[in-house]
């Protein structure tokens, strides 16, 4: 529960940096910050308390029903939130890297991080 809230609050912090600065980089942290926050609630949300790994061996209890499958007895922790995790932290990484390349390239331009002063980018 703990770790939702500082998830939410990490999110709404994200959100706050990012609408409030005008400078660039200041911005980019925010995204960081929000992503970061994301992680933390979907790791909340998919954990199982007393949950055991998802690894069906001699530490799960089963059992076969009448059709010959097998059933799994304990509480076993749902594999998907941590596999969406691990690929978001990637995606994050690789999406944090091509806003700070354009932040640099839009430095070495105008010689400013301001969004103010990119007023030719602008719609």
């Amino acid at each position: 529960m703990i770790v939702l809230i500082i998830g939410l609050m990490l999110v709404l912090i994200g959100i706050m940096i990012m609408l409030s600065k005008t400078n660039m980089l200041r911005i980019i942290i925010g995204f960081s910050i929000v992503d970061t926050g994301i992680h933390l609630i979907i790791v909340a949300l998919g954990y199982i308390k007393n949950a055991t790994a998802p690894i069906i061996d001699l530490g799960v209890k089963t059992s076969r029903d009448a059709t010959g499958l097998i059933r799994v007895l304990d509480k076993v922790a749902d594999p998907v939130p941590s596999a969406l995790v691990l690929t978001s932290i990637v995606i994050g990484l690789a999406v944090t890297a091509l806003m700070l390349s354009y932040a640099i390239r839009l430095y070495q331009k105008s010689g400013t991080l301001n969004i103010d002063d990119h007023e030719e980018s602008k719609w």
